[in-house]
């Protein structure tokens, strides 16, 4: 499971990019109840998007010219070059290579065997995301992917992840869940072939951001009346929860659960 212990190869850290970032933060805070602190001339205009007083992602400007509108999920690296190099090594690309962010971390940001973009964060005085696994935070990453064994191999190559398979209730195959080496057995997050989900498979392989919520209908309906799309329809899955995909006004996609209650003990 996620938590704010982050650990190499742990996702610490997301942000989004839009086309419109005044639009972005008056539909997330009034989705998630996030509060928005934009950054200064230093930050080349970097926000900070916060809940309760902690942060739980990143915000910036990406012009329709440069990339599609989008979320970013980054890992945690010990040493973002030698990442890079990795990345290179192991069949991937490195698109942004790293660079220092103030005196923040170092960041970097590539695209595995199969295409998808990921990022690293190299934490210096900035350890990582503030809050996870609550309500309105990041609580599961999800990678669509061309060949899952393909890619399963790359992240273990390049963060050391290890994966395991969990059977889907009542059959008809298993989920490819990843975890940081010597992690928890619960992992953080999944592997999903691409074409399984054609809603996904619409947008090319990609790492897919959830957020828990309290209500998953009653959050899915908000994102509509506030300008969103709902692209998959609520699912109940035994012992996962119940979660929909959906995309905010300019199209950046994104899920949101409510998580099956663990059992006590």
């Amino acid at each position: 499971m996620l938590t704010t212990r982050f650990v190499d190869g742990a996702p610490n850290w997301m942000d989004l990019g839009t086309p419109d970032l005044d639009g972005a933060t008056a539909f997330y805070t009034a989705l998630f109840g996030w509060e928005y602190e934009a950054g200064g001339p230093e930050t080349g205009g970097y926000g900070m998007f916060s809940l309760a007083g902690k942060t739980v992602a990143g915000a910036m400007t990406v012009t329709e010219e440069q990339a599609k509108s989008s979320w970013s999920v980054y890992f945690q690296s010990g040493d973002a070059d030698a990442t890079a190099q990795l990345v290179e090594q192991s069949g991937g690309t490195v698109p942004f290579a790293p660079m220092d962010v103030l005196e923040f971390g170092r960041m970097g940001g590539f695209t595995d065997r199969g295409g998808a973009y990921f990022g690293i964060w190299q934490p210096k005085q900035l350890p990582g995301l503030g809050v996870v696994g609550d309500t309105g935070s990041l609580c599961w990453v999800e990678l669509y992917t061309p060949d899952v064994p393909a890619a399963a191999a790359f992240y273990g190559a390049v963060l050391g992840w290890e994966s395991s398979q969990m059977p889907y209730p009542g059959g008809g195959g298993s989920y490819t869940m990843v975890r940081t080496a010597g992690g928890d057995e619960s992992g953080f997050g999944g592997l999903v072939p691409l074409g399984a989900v054609p809603v996904r498979a619409v947008v090319g392989p990609h790492w897919l951001p959830y957020f828990e919520v309290d209500d998953c209908d009653a959050t899915v309906a908000e994102a509509e009346r506030l300008g969103g799309k709902l692209t998959l329809e609520p699912l109940e899955m035994e012992g996962v929860g119940r979660f929909a995909n959906v995309t905010d006004p300019h199209g950046a996609p994104f899920a949101v659960i409510k998580s099956a209650e663990t059992p006590a003990g």
